[in-house]
């Protein structure tokens, strides 16, 4: 009979905490930037836009914080063709981590 009262009272707990915290932010992540899903999707919306890279899919994404290699934080997100060229038709497209604002698209070095 005790067991069951606490189970009873944990999926009550649980159900409670669900439908009160399913709107909150994850406090594990940076409010100063965008996600990396994000800052993905939006790199490969932007390099696709241009007819040469249709078919060109993300491979990695990469945070790199003020200083190394820019003046300001960014994510760098390389994208390659498919079938895969092994990076020789690899591009990179460069982030504003804050805002995912267009940095820059080059090659990868």
């Amino acid at each position: 009979m005790r067991f069951s009262l606490i189970y009873a009272g944990w999926i009550v707990l649980c159900a409670v905490l669900f439908v009160g915290l399913r709107g909150a932010q994850d406090p594990s992540r940076r409010g100063d930037r965008i996600l990396n899903n994000d800052a993905a999707a939006r790199a490969e919306a932007i390099l696709t836009a241009d007819a040469r890279y249709r078919g060109y899919e993300v491979v990695h994404v990469a945070y790199a914080n003020r200083g190394e290699g820019g003046p300001e934080a960014r994510w760098i997100v390389l994208l390659d063709r498919v079938p895969h060229s092994a990076l020789h038709d690899a591009r990179v497209v460069e982030l504003r981590a804050r805002d995912g604002k267009l940095l820059g698209i080059r090659a990868p070095r």
